[in-house]
């Protein structure tokens, strides 16, 4: 799912040389850590942070787990 996540950031970005995504567990939950370049911030979180929620709901779709989290670092 960690290279699932990445792809889909590099896709929207204007820098994916610069992504890097981390996988961890924190409290019962699944988290995906996104550092992108700091003018990519923007591109990944969204108008009222849309894009990133989409991220978010497609990957927890996906793994069939409630208990999922997308944050954006720069």
């Amino acid at each position: 799912m960690k290279e699932l996540v990445e792809h889909i950031v590099k896709a929207v970005v204007k820098h994916p040389d610069d992504v890097v995504v981390v996988e961890f567990d924190e409290q019962n939950e699944k988290v995906y850590e996104v550092v992108v370049n700091p003018e990519d911030v923007g591109q990944v979180i969204g108008k009222d942070g849309r894009t990133i929620k989409a991220i978010t709901d497609m990957v927890a779709t996906l793994t069939g787990r409630r208990g999922v989290s997308v944050r954006v670092v720069r």
